[in-house]
């Protein structure tokens, strides 16, 4: 008999517990992809849900009786995963787990699933496989009706030097000027890291919501939600602040505010990081995604490098990354992917990266930005709920038939003064659209209404 298992998503693993996740399932999607992947050891990890250290528990017990050696991480960010299986490769490590809901709520969990080199498991590389083998139970009978040659072997690393200091080697920090900067870390895990990588910074850090707290006593770890954003924002004015930095709950994507306290939209972020990158190795290939290109190709062509547009979602851009060797590749979501981290999205590296290029212009975020925002104005990602979303987006296309198309990622059509893009989720029928213009603000209006109207017809 096969069971179906609800929790899978297009790219990862999340539920809510108990109804479509728990311990049984975590273990029996572990077994599944050490025995789809061929994994012999891996590492696990994380987060501060209250639920994560039951779920680590019974997959690392799980995983131990079936001969697979575990690296043991504990409490940790996604991206120390990652960091532990790219850099770990010579002494064996096969691939690794993060137990993590991101930035959902309290009532959920989940995991997020690599192989070799920090490879990403998802749809498009055997996601559906390994769901279908945790939901086969002739197969798990039969599996824990095999005896291993050996019991595994469980490590357990707390120490976090080897991650810290290949953020520090990533980022030239000597050329670092003070700064006063404001971080919240969303009672996520975010605060552990700022802490270690304090004392080699000449920054001044005001903490917020600093101590990692799965019982969320501040609400939902998501920076992206404007009900969250004005904590952050409050406190760079009342401190006097040069920066604001915000992290998720797994901190794979960080969201900054500028001294004013104003919101820098991740689009911006994209073309900044692309340009300190670019100083350091001129020529290098950049990747964005389809939703928003303007200011960010712009700005690549200026500081001599080589856009490159790839579909949106992490297993696309990572995989794309490693076909052209690009040094960078960035998404309007805050997701930033880095060569010199395994070709993985860190939630660190962007931040650092800008207040190097803010100590090196001596500019604040908002000069390097305010030109920008202004050439190319944007609506932002607009959600909307519709029925049919292939229909829509077939309506949409008859309607704008004479602009210039492309089906990179949805479909994105573009004009002389104006663009945008239309895709559907991967996981509700949702529509996501955004839109942009050169540097015309009543256009973007305009625009941006004329679409939703259509949209939601």
């Amino acid at each position: 008999m096969t069971t179906s298992l609800r929790c899978f998503t297009a790219y990862d693993v999340r539920g809510r517990i108990p109804e479509d996740f728990d311990a049984q399932i975590a273990l029996r999607i572990a077994l599944a992809f050490a025995r789809h992947c061929r994994v012999s050891k891996m590492v696990i990890g994380r987060d501060m849900r209250l639920t994560s250290p039951e779920l680590a528990k019974a997959i690392i017990a799980g995983l131990l009786d079936q001969g697979i050696d575990v690296v043991d991480i504990g409490l940790c960010g996604t991206e120390e995963v990652y960091h532990a299986v790219f850099s770990g490769e010579a002494a064996g490590i096969e691939g690794g787990i993060m137990i993590t809901a991101s930035h959902n709520p309290a009532e959920y969990n989940g995991m997020k699933i690599v192989e070799r080199g920090a490879r990403p498991v998802s749809c498009d590389s055997g996601l559906e496989d390994i769901a279908r083998m945790a939901g086969d139970e002739g197969w798990l009978r039969e599996l824990r009706a095999q005896t291993p040659a050996r019991p595994g072997v469980c490590t357990q690393v707390a120490d976090k030097q080897a991650y810290i200091k290949h953020l520090l080697a990533t980022v030239d920090c000597t050329v670092m000027r003070p700064l006063k900067l404001v971080v919240n870390a969303g009672n996520g895990c975010a605060g552990p890291v700022v802490d270690l990588l304090a004392p080699h910074l000449p920054f001044e850090f005001i903490r917020m919501q600093h101590e990692p707290d799965g019982s969320f006593p501040n609400g939902v770890p998501n920076p992206l939600l404007p009900e969250k954003r004005e904590a952050t924002a409050q406190a760079v004015r009342e401190h006097g602040a040069d920066l604001g930095i915000a992290w998720d709950g797994d901190f794979d994507r960080c969201f900054l505010y500028d001294e004013n306290g104003r919101f820098i939209e991740g689009y911006y972020i994209v073309g900044l990081l692309a340009t300190a990158l670019l100083q350091q190795q001129p020529g290098a290939t950049i990747l964005h995604d389809p939703r928003l290109i303007w200011n960010t190709r712009e700005m690549v062509l200026a500081a001599g490098g080589t856009p490159a547009m790839t579909r949106t979602g992490h297993a696309f851009i990572k995989a794309n990354m490693r076909a052209l060797d690009a040094v960078y590749g960035g998404e309007m979501s805050a997701h930033h992917y880095f060569r010199d981290f395994g070709y993985c999205d860190s939630g660190m590296l962007p931040w650092l990266l800008v207040c190097r290029l803010m100590s090196l212009s001596g500019q604040p975020l908002s000069r390097l930005c305010d030109e920008r925002m202004a050439a190319y104005p944007v609506s932002g990602e607009i959600n909307s709920k519709v029925a049919d979303p292939d229909a829509v987006i077939a309506r949409i296309e008859r309607r704008y038939a004479d602009g210039a198309r492309d089906f990179t990622d949805g479909v994105s059509i573009e004009y002389p003064d104006y663009r945008f893009n239309l895709r559907k989720s991967n996981t509700e029928p949702v529509l996501r659209l955004n839109v942009e213009t050169r540097g015309n603000e009543h256009l973007l209006r305009d625009k941006t209404e004329e679409l939703l109207q259509l949209i939601r017809a």
